[in-house]
């Protein structure tokens, strides 16, 4: 047995077919095939029902990917464990949910890099619910997520930030009463899929609002350009990371009882890379100080 099978075993379950996680680990179909029969013949048991067109992991097979999960991250976190300093260097994959693209995320990393030049970040993407399983799975190390209402007790939830949610209203529409907008205009409704789209429809139920639902969207981007063309009015927001607005969108307070969604990164509470996410969760507080992406830098002085 070898870390590389075992990398393979998890990688078919994650990804359904030989085909798929041969991809995903950069090896042949072949050599897929040949190191699942491998495990089977080492351990004499059955991982694969191969009675059907695409093999099928059995009851078996997934005991054994939970158990090769476990071992893999034992494997990876060997070395960062002993070195302390030396987590610094290498890899770490972070993902985040969509609406920190844009400012709050390159502006964490570029900080993460000025202070830590020898790591090397990979970015995910992905919502609040899917993040969390990888995470509690050990196929993700870290993400920037919304603090869900029940965290898992295997889970470390640093905060990052709060951020007020607000009405998104074309500067075509003169009215300034938001309950009043969401009740005569078009409604762009922000994803129900993510925390943020579940945390607006029950401030709508507590506050009685019935809303003429013109479409649902994920991207923060995509929701402002639909209001910029005047097209409805959304609920989003306010990103803690100031950055360009587009022209013809204003926003709205929702008043001083107005929703809101908490930021913050999530890794395994059993994860030897404590150092560098520490320094994940530093780099991203700062980024929240300087509020502005791209940051305004200060002119240099020019000698006489």
């Amino acid at each position: 047995m070898s870390i590389r099978s075992l990398r393979t075993l998890v990688a078919v379950h994650d990804h359904g077919t030989f085909s798929a996680a041969a991809e995903a680990v950069f090896v042949t179909y072949s050599a897929v095939s040949q190191q699942m029969k491998a495990l089977e013949e080492e351990y004499q048991i059955t991982i694969f029902d191969r009675s059907k067109r695409t093999p099928e992991l059995t009851p078996l097979g997934l005991a054994m990917v939970a158990k090769a999960r476990d071992i893999i991250q034992t494997y990876d976190d060997l070395v960062p464990s002993i070195l302390g300093e030396g987590a610094l260097k290498g890899e770490i994959t972070l993902a985040a949910v969509p609406t920190t693209l844009t400012g709050l995320v390159p502006l964490g990393i570029s900080i993460l890099k000025r202070n830590c030049p020898d790591l090397h970040i990979r970015v995910g993407l992905g919502l609040t619910t899917s993040l969390l399983t990888q995470i509690k799975r050990g196929m993700l190390e870290a993400a920037i997520l919304t603090v869900p209402s029940i965290a898992p007790e295997d889970l470390v939830i640093q905060e990052i930030v709060t951020e007020p949610l607000e009405l998104l209203v074309s500067d075509q529409l003169s009215e300034d009463d938001p309950i009043a907008l969401l009740r005569s205009q078009p409604f762009i409704r922000f994803n129900r899929e993510a925390v943020v789209g579940e945390i607006i429809e029950r401030w709508l139920q507590a506050k009685s609002v019935t809303v003429n639902e013109a479409m649902e969207l994920q991207g923060l981007d995509a929701i402002t350009s639909m209001v910029a063309a005047n097209l409805g009015v959304s609920i989003c927001p306010r990103r803690c990371i100031e950055t360009q607005a587009p022209p013809g969108v204003r926003s709205l307070s929702l008043g001083p009882d107005a929703p809101t969604r908490r930021l913050c990164l999530v890794t395994r509470k059993n994860s030897a890379k404590r150092l560098v996410i520490d320094k994940i969760h530093e780099s991203f507080l700062e980024a929240v100080e300087v509020g502005v992406f791209p940051p305004k830098l200060h002119p240099q002085r020019v000698s006489a």
